[in-house]
């Protein structure tokens, strides 16, 4: 059989991607098509319009030049203009030599291939690359053809191009919003036309708005000859800009383009005509500054400059999907979509895809864009199914208008040279209406099928009119329940609740956008309670519940649902009816979250807060939900779009995974190239809603640990083998005391005030975190109760609940010792250390030395909620389900050990947490715990001291925290 040559197989290879390429031009050993080198001849050149070109060098393994052949084209110009900012070295398999029918082969065919990038160029006129980038940083990237396909993809995404562009776009807008903050009599048309608050953010929306239309003004121009240039309707000699403008957007406007246009002439039109003149000049010269960097097709570039712009964010909480996020997201959700034929257009067609709270549609374009792949990949152009996608696929949702101009943007710029006609994306109404009702946006469908809009940008049939507030037409809109493929969101995730936080003055922030009254809010929340009753909504885990109630509503049986959630999700009490639903309802469950602190423990931009990603699939008929789930935790969020494209591959094609019950040997490593980017492991789909403790761990040997503790088994790391550890919950073993609010709750609801601890306290109570009593585990009370007037019987009933246990229910492991305190006396447990009675007052003593010891250390984390980056929360009725140690099967002489232990540590000063694994009174009290109090042996406690290093080591547990030099491991 004859040998394929590497030229061969270039050959056979660049065919195979011209077909899963769509529009690209794909030429393979070419002397002619670099500029000024025409002896340089790529192995393989993508080029498609609108992108930046791609260069594959190609080798047989070992493939010794590859790379540094791929690494040469950068930088290099091509004849036909554009410079090469990608390459990828790619190593092709021995066998494909021999192969009998090579284009089968390379399709079939495990490849092995690393991304050369650009970094950053020197800023003078020889543009010399002063920085690369390699994805992955070390190894190589394992994958077929169609991975392969997909790199280029993303590849072709002119980067350095789009950062320019938005820099450039953000300085454009600041300075036309500092000629619109002068028009003040002005600018409170524009707000309400915008649904905003007249602020200064909302005159850069309005600006932004204008500059995004005239980019693409100048994109239609180039397609249609009868639409004016921007130089001759808004340029620096034009007499009348804004009457050309606006001549020149209602001639767009009769082909299309709707979502872009419509809100934006409207704008336009309310503004004088010199001051419209003077921003649209400025406007117009930003548009020239985007354009002179090359990009026709930035579809990421409206996300980007708008999000910073958006009006309430801090109320509505609606915080930007990252597109590597996004992309993460939407690729493994359209994954789980079974059945559908990606070859055929009308297949697609009949998808329905919805994003209840679009915002900048970053979702929606992710989604889009891996079924604009799957169709390409069979042979298909994307184009042909932009209309059919934005006309009848694709459903988008928002309280704010400007978010559907957004998404309106977003999604039209996936193809701008493509028209379609009526959208879906729809501003919901919210606040007060006009008949005195209160509506509470895309949750309405929670009740009804059925819902008004405010309005329709996209459709001119259901406009009443050109001019200003005329243009919004209340219309209905029919969302049938149980109907879509697909539903992605990244939901609000503010509480109706408001005990403390950053919403500590604000009546109701769930509801507080838009200068809603108290009244209003009020209403509001009694709304979402009525229209949210039955459903896995709560008050307390927030409006994201109530979306994830509409989404099971709307999500047909075999549909897929992909959420991103607070990290509470998967702990939070208030959340237990959601994943019990899941539990019940859905299979083929996956749930992702970051092992990291800071903005990275996050999906979104600026939460502040871990998050986590939930996609399923709800269960068809007559199939059982699937009785695991498929836990991944990342060591970061995804920093780009070819990294989240890698590990959605390793996800969705994992191979063996562990399970949890298989003992402390850590979860499948998640690899992209030489780099540990995350574990995997499954674990039993509680069936009650049982708490996800698998999330935001490091190391997945911790989990299996925790796992088997809760089991009542002690399976600790290099141990074959599981010990006996009698645990129960501690609402079995003991009785949680009250909420604060019922101690000192306003309006009658609490007997007591509390004021200042004095020596002679009738009442004492351990109430909030001081760090200089809390070092120890006795612990002095810091405050009293008073009785209020007329409350005399409720509070001798209060009182009866006090104990001297406590257990911290805000627990920061990187200042704070103590899992459990104990008090001199009684004392009534406050805020923070709520008490913990117990029928045997002995049960104290143990409670104390096993709490605070490394094992209870873990029981607590894996228990509790982990969504700040080191601090984990329990409520007290989670805590009633927490693991502890079952001091009802110990015998009197532990029982006595253990208090002999209490008296031995009571003055005792232990470190933080997070320095478990280097505090020696700490390894003393795990010594004591393990051989003395539950006759573990020597062996035992060296493996606990172990485990407190890789505790010790957890993201969640040290938050970022550096180390003291002299803290150093103690056995």
């Amino acid at each position: 059989m004859a040998r394929h040559t590497e030229r061969n197989v270039n050959n056979a290879l660049g065919n195979l991607l011209a077909g899963m390429l769509g529009p690209a031009r794909v030429v393979f050993e070419s002397t002619r098509v670099i500029a000024g080198h025409s002896g340089r001849q790529p192995d393989i050149l993508i080029t498609a319009p609108g992108r930046s070109p791609v260069v594959i060098e190609a080798e047989y393994r070992p493939a010794a030049t590859a790379e540094a052949d791929a690494r040469a084209r950068l930088g290099l110009q091509l004849t036909g203009g554009g410079a090469i900012e990608a390459a990828i070295a790619l190593r092709y398999p021995a066998a494909l030599a021999n192969a009998a029918d090579l284009p089968a082969a390379i399709a079939a065919a495990p490849l092995s291939y690393c991304l050369l990038t650009v970094a950053q160029y020197s800023n003078d006129a020889s543009r010399q690359i002063l920085n690369l980038a390699r994805f992955p940083q070390s190894g190589w990237l394992e994958g077929s053809a169609a991975d392969l396909a997909d790199l280029v993809r993303l590849a072709s995404a002119p980067q350095l191009a789009v950062d320019r562009v938005t820099a450039y776009m953000e300085d454009g807008i600041n300075r036309a919003a500092a000629i619109l903050d002068q028009l003040t009599g002005v600018t409170p048309a524009l707000a309400r036309l915008l649904g905003m608050d007249n602020v200064p953010q909302t005159r850069r929306m309005a600006c932004a708005i204008l500059a995004n239309a005239l980019v693409f003004h100048e994109r239609i121009a180039r397609l249609h000859p009868a639409i004016k240039p921007l130089s001759l309707v808004c340029g620096r000699e034009v007499s009348y800009p804004q009457r050309e403008t606006l001549h020149a957007w209602t001639a767009i406007l009769a082909i299309n383009y709707w979502p872009i246009f419509a809100i934006g002439k409207d704008l336009l039109q309310q503004l004088p005509a010199a001051p419209a003149a003077e921003i649209l000049k400025e406007l117009e010269y930003t548009v020239g500054q985007v354009n002179s960097a090359g990009i026709d097709n930035a579809h990421d570039l409206t996300g980007r400059v708008f999000q910073r712009l958006i009006s309430d964010r801090k109320y509505l909480a609606t915080f930007y999907t990252l597109p590597p996020s996004a992309a993460l997201l939407a690729r493994l959700a359209v994954a789980k979509m079974d059945g559908v034929n990606w070859s055929d257009p009308a297949a697609i067609g009949q998808l329905r895809i919805a994003d209840f709270a679009c915002g900048t549609g970053a979702l929606l374009s992710a989604v889009y864009e891996q079924i604009a792949a799957r169709y390409e990949q069979t042979g298909g152009h994307a184009a042909n199914i932009h209309p059919i996608m934005m006309e009848e696929v694709l459903y988008g949702c928002d309280v704010m208008p400007s978010a559907i101009h957004i998404t309106g943007s977003t999604l039209s710029g996936l193809q701008p040279e493509v028209g379609f006609g009526q959208s879906r994306l729809y501003t919901m109404p919210y606040g007060r209406q006009d008949d005195g009702s209160v509506k509470i946006g895309s949750l309405e469908l929670l009740q009804s099928s059925a819902v008004m809009t405010l309005f329709n940008t996209s459709n001119p049939a259901y406009r009443t009119g050109s001019l200003g507030e005329e243009t919004a037409a209340q219309i209905i809109i029919d969302v049938p329940d149980a109907s879509y493929d697909l539903i992605i969101m990244n939901p609000p995730f503010t509480r109706a609740t408001n005990h403390e936080g950053s919403h500590a003055t604000v009546v109701n922030p769930a509801f507080a956008a838009f200068n809603a009254s108290k009244p209003d809010m009020d209403a509001m929340g009694k709304r979402l309670n009525q229209v949210g009753k039955g459903s896995c909504y709560h008050g307390n885990a927030g409006i994201a519940s109530a979306f994830a109630a509409l989404s099971h509503r709307k999500l047909k049986p075999g549909g897929v649902l992909a959420l991103v959630l607070p990290l509470s999700a998967a702990a939070g009490l208030s959340w237990q009816s959601f994943r019990q639903m899941l539990a019940a309802e859905y299979t083929d469950l996956s749930v992702l979250s970051i092992a990291a602190n800071g903005k990275d423990m996050s999906f979104s931009s600026d939460t502040g807060m871990a998050e986590c990603l939930v996609i399923a699939r709800k269960a068809p008929p007559a199939t059982a939900p699937a009785p695991r789930t498929h836990f991944v935790s990342l060591k970061r969020r995804p920093a780009g779009l070819a990294p989240a494209n890698a590990i959605a591959g390793g996800i969705a094609n994992p191979g063996p995974i562990r399970q949890i019950e298989d003992g402390p040997y850590a979860g499948a490593r998640l690899t992209i190239g030489d780099e540990l980017a995350g574990e995997m492991l499954t674990a039993p789909t509680g069936p009650a809603g049982e708490s996800w403790g698998s999330v935001r761990l490091a190391d997945y040997a911790l989990a299996q640990t925790a796992y088997a503790l809760t089991h009542s088994r002690l399976w600790l790391p290099q141990s074959p083998a599981a010990l006996e550890l009698k645990v129960a919950p501690l609402g079995v073993v003991g009785k949680l005391g009250l909420v604060s609010r019922d101690i000192n709750g306003p309006d009658g609801r609490g007997p007591f005030d509390t004021v200042a601890y004095t020596d002679t306290a009738t009442y004492p109570a351990l109430w909030n975190h001081k760090a200089e009593n809390e070092t120890r585990m006795i612990c002095k009370p810091d405050s009293q109760l008073i009785v209020r007037p007329g409350m005399e019987v409720k509070a001798n009933t209060a009182w009866n609940v006090v104990s001297r246990a406590h257990l911290n229910v805000e627990f920061t492991f990187g200042s704070q010792p103590l899992v459990v305190a104990v008090t001199e006396q009684e004392s009534m447990g406050g805020r923070v250390w709520p008490n913990v009675k117990f029928p045997d007052q002995r049960f104290d003593y143990a409670f104390a030395v096993w709490g605070n010891s490394t094992l209870g250390l873990l029981s607590y984390w894996w228990h509790a909620s982990r969504q700040q980056s080191s601090k984990a929360t329990v409520s007290i009725r989670s805590a009633e389900t927490m693991p502890i140690l079952d001091f009802r099967a110990l015998s009197h002489n532990q029982l006595a050990i253990a208090e002999k232990i209490f008296n031995e540590f009571r003055e005792l000063k232990l470190q933080p947490a997070y320095l478990a694994d280097a505090d020696p009174h700490r390894a003393l009290l795990d010594r004591r715990v393990a051989c003395h109090l539950l006759g573990l042996g020597d062996r035992a406690y060296h493996a606990i001291r172990r485990l407190a290093a890789k505790w010790c080591a957890e993201p969640s547990v040290q938050g970022g925290k550096a180390r003291p030099k002299e803290a150093q491991f103690a056995a």
